[in-house]
C-alpha cells in the first residue's frame, strides 16, 4: 500500500517538515481529508483521486475541498465520491457549500453532471473501494470525528485522524493480523497537556501511551505536529525511545 502525506504548503520544495493542513492519499485514487488536496501537484493528478473519505469537520480537514472538486470536474457522470458522516454532510453543506462561500456543488450536481456524489457513512460500516477495505470507527476528538483501518489484503494503515487518547480503533486495528503502520498525531508538547485535553489531540506523552494499546512492531508514523512546536514536540517524541516511531514527511510516498 502507498501513502502519502500531502505536503500542506504550497510553497514546500522537496519533503517539507512543516504541516499545516491534512491529507493523506492511498495508492493514488483514494483520499483522507481535504484540507490540502486541492493544492497538490496538478489538476490532472488530483483528478486521479476519486474517493474521499472526510474524518471531521474542522478547518485543516477540508479547506481546499471545494478548489480539488472544482479541479476534478470535467462534466461526466462518473464524478468524485466524497464519503462523510451526516454530521459532516450538512456542516458542509450549511458552511461551505451555501452558495455564499462556494457555490452549492451539492445542490447544482444533476446525474447527468455532477460535480460530487455524497456517500454518507458512520462507524462500523465497512466498504471495498479500489481494493481497498476501509474500516469506519469513531474516535474522539472535540467535534464528531471518524478514524479509518484500510486493509488492502496484504497490509494494515490505520489513519485514526485528530483524537485524544482512544480505544475502539486499536481494538479493531488490533484484529488485523497484518497490521502494519499507524499514522497518528502528536499535535502539542506535554507542558501543553491541559490544551490537548481540552482540544482532544495528544502529546508526546498521551502518543507513547497510545502506542502500548498495539502490537510493538507496528510502524507509528508522527504527524499534525503544531508547526509552532514542532521542534519540541520531535525532541519529546524521539526521548519515548519508541524503535517503530518515524517522525512523518510531508511528500513522502510510504510504502507499507
Amino acid at each position: 500500500m502507498k501513502v502519502t502525506v500531502v505536503p500542506s504548503s504550497v510553497s514546500a520544495v522537496g519533503f517539507g517538515s512543516d504541516q499545516f493542513l491534512i491529507s493523506y492519499l492511498i495508492n493514488d485514487s483514494v483520499a483522507i481529508d481535504a484540507g490540502c488536496l486541492g493544492f497538490f501537484g496538478t489538476a490532472l493528478e488530483q483528478s486521479r483521486v476519486r474517493h474521499v473519505f472526510i474524518s471531521h469537520t474542522h478547518i485543516d480537514h477540508v479547506a481546499s475541498l471545494p478548489i480539488f472538486l472544482e479541479n476534478c470536474f470535467d462534466g461526466r457522470a462518473d464524478c468524485v465520491k466524497l464519503y462523510a458522516s451526516q454530521n459532516v454532510i450538512d456542516c458542509l453543506h450549511q458552511d461551505m457549500f451555501n452558495g455564499r462561500i462556494w457555490p452549492d456543488f451539492i445542490a447544482m450536481s444533476s446525474p447527468a453532471t455532477p460535480f460530487v456524489e455524497i456517500v454518507p457513512i458512520v462507524s462500523g460500516q465497512v466498504l471495498n473501494i479500489d481494493g481497498l477495505t476501509i474500516s469506519v470507527v469513531s474516535v474522539d476528538h472535540l467535534v464528531p470525528t471518524l478514524g479509518f483501518v484500510i486493509d488492502d489484503g496484504k497490509s494494515t494503515v490505520v489513519i485514526p485522524s485528530d483524537t485524544g487518547p482512544t480505544d475502539e480503533i486499536w481494538r479493531v486495528a488490533s484484529s488485523k493480523p497484518n497490521l502494519k503502520a499507524v499514522i497518528l498525531e502528536a499535535a502539542f508538547p506535554d507542558r501543553m497537556d491541559g490544551l490537548a485535553k481540552i482540544s482532544k489531540h495528544l502529546t508526546p506523552a498521551t502518543f507513547g501511551a497510545e502506542t502500548a494499546k498495539l502490537p510493538r512492531d507496528v510502524t507509528m508514523l508522527a504527524v499534525h505536529i503544531k508547526s509552532r512546536f514542532r521542534n519540541e514536540v520531535v525532541a519529546e517524541l524521539q526521548a519515548l525511545g519508541l524503535s517503530n516511531l518515524i517522525i512523518g514527511e510531508f511528500g513522502k510516498v510510504y510504502e507499507f
